[in-house]
């Protein structure tokens, strides 16, 4: 045999790391009470006249596929962790030949049931009433000159790799260019399951720290981008409290900018819509006629808004708590250093990393699970004081 495996009690401490992590999962999962609200809706799916409302239909099935899937992964996880298990006993009754093949299979399945794990980790902590929806993201450049906007474009470019990767969709509904390179700001709509839970994990302040290319002298330069993220609403959702009076709307209308076809550059077919009350401001450029730009910046806002009433409650909480109050611009999360080392520290969590290039290739799972996991465990979303960043 040309594959040596490590000692038996390697695998049985893994295993035990496993069966731990294994029935955290179990708690935030819950499996049992995923597998009634599927009966529940079953019942419901079955009742005559279900699909003659196509919209609640539509949703109703897509809550039962994503529980479906979301059991049907703990279950296969909880059989795999059995069989390592089953493995490890009968790798102990077994004689050195055959205990060394058991071994080497154990290799191979262990990490695989760690990725497994994460995987339904990720999906359990999930647990807000629009996290498996679409998200609307926008990037701001801010302090910083041509370098933050430079460094904004850089966050779309990270973020569109990532949605590409996690096998997400991104539609760009409007950009501003900067003045001599990358971008003023962007927004763009992400679709694809649990977009706004996992983008929200990225809602804050964003620091890049390098030489900069713009500076003739190569002196090192600080440039900062604001990333906002709100959940993306389709017509069929219902908001309790989000009523928008169109006495409160101010439509402007423009030619779009960039690319988009000669009839988007000709006709004032892009639209801004400015929330009056609270001075949000959406906007699409994108499609082809203003009526489509117009509801799709409605959507956008109501999404916003939405936003909004979560961030006031958040800061209300942690008013009464005696915490600070991180929103807004002020809300700095993470810092990007590309000079004089290589290292992306999230300021909430403290995970870092050395491999700066992967996480602007859009490598972010790490830093999204990590933070996802301390918000889980009661962990405030403030970030900590980064002062050897300084």
């Amino acid at each position: 045999m040309t594959e040596t495996a490590r000692p038996i009690e390697d695998y049985v401490a893994q295993l035990s790391a496993l069966t731990t992590q294994l029935d955290t999962v179990r708690r935030l999962a819950d499996p049992e009470g995923s597998a009634l609200r599927m009966e529940e809706l079953d019942a419901e799916m079955s009742g005559s006249g279900f699909w003659d409302d196509q919209k609640t239909a539509a949703k109703v099935s897509s809550e039962r596929t994503r529980l479906s899937r979301k059991v049907e992964n703990f279950r296969r996880l909880e059989a795999g962790v059995g069989d390592v298990e089953a493995t490890i006993e009968l790798a102990r009754e077994s004689d050195i030949a055959d205990q060394q093949e058991l071994l080497v299979e154990l290799e191979t399945s262990i990490p695989e049931l760690v990725k497994q794990l994460d995987v339904v980790q990720e999906e359990a902590l999930f647990t807000g009433e629009f996290d498996a929806g679409n998200a609307v993201v926008s990037v701001q450049a801010g302090e910083g000159g041509v370098d933050a906007q430079d460094w904004a474009e850089m966050l779309v470019r990270m973020y569109s790799r990532f949605a590409d990767r996690r096998g997400m969709s991104v539609e760009l509904n409007a950009e501003s260019q900067g003045e001599e390179a990358g971008i003023r700001s962007a927004t763009f709509t992400v679709k694809g399951d649990y977009a706004y839970g996992i983008f929200n994990a990225e809602s804050g302040v964003h620091r890049l720290v390098r030489l900069s290319p713009f500076d003739s002298a190569n002196r090192r330069q600080t440039s900062f981008a604001q990333v906002e993220v709100a959940p993306f609403f389709e017509d069929d959702v219902e908001l309790d409290d989000i009523e928008i009076d169109p006495s409160d709307l101010r439509i402007d209308t423009y030619r779009a900018s960039g690319a988009g076809g000669q009839h988007v550059n000709k006709t004032e077919s892009a639209v801004r819509l400015t929330h009056l009350p609270t001075g949000v401001v959406t906007q699409c450029q994108n499609e082809r006629s203003q009526h489509q730009n117009k509801d799709t910046a409605m959507k956008m806002l109501r999404g916003k808004l939405y936003q909004l009433k979560v961030q006031e409650r958040e800061a209300t909480v942690n008013a009464e708590k005696g915490g600070a109050q991180n929103i807004g611009f002020g809300s700095q999360i993470r810092s990007y250093v590309l000079q004089p080392y290589q290292m992306v520290k999230d300021l909430r969590t403290r995970h870092e990393t050395g491999a700066v290039q992967a996480v602007l290739d859009g490598d972010l799972d790490e830093f999204i699970r990590t933070f996802l996991l301390h918000k889980a465990a009661g962990g405030s979303s403030s970030r900590v004081e980064d002062h050897e960043l300084e």
